[in-house]
């Protein structure tokens, strides 16, 4: 794990913050970032690390933000392969899922 990542996460521990830990845990086909790549995302929107960046990391930045507020980890799937991709410009064609944890 990035030590920026791991320093923020002990900060935010010992301060009694939340934050959201995504984590890939899967891919299929062509994506930005491999299994294991992660990022930290406060309540305020800051980040720490990458998930790939683009259309998709800004989803999965949403949707973590959305998981944060109900206080609820989940598993999302981040979908690289419809014309909507193509139509931003991403050049990968495939699939990302993501665990979105409550720290």
């Amino acid at each position: 794990m990035d030590s920026e990542i791991l320093n923020r996460i002990c900060e935010i521990q010992h301060e009694g913050e939340k934050a959201v830990l995504v984590t890939i845990v899967e891919t299929r086909g062509s994506t930005p970032r491999k299994a294991g790549s992660k990022m930290l995302i406060l309540p305020d929107g800051t980040s720490y690390g990458t998930i790939g960046g683009g259309c998709a990391e800004g989803e999965v930045r949403r949707q973590a933000l959305t998981a944060l507020d109900v206080n609820c980890s989940r598993l999302y799937t981040v979908s690289m392969l419809n014309d909507m991709a193509a139509d931003e410009g991403m050049v990968c064609g495939g699939i990302m899922e993501v665990f979105i944890q409550i720290i």
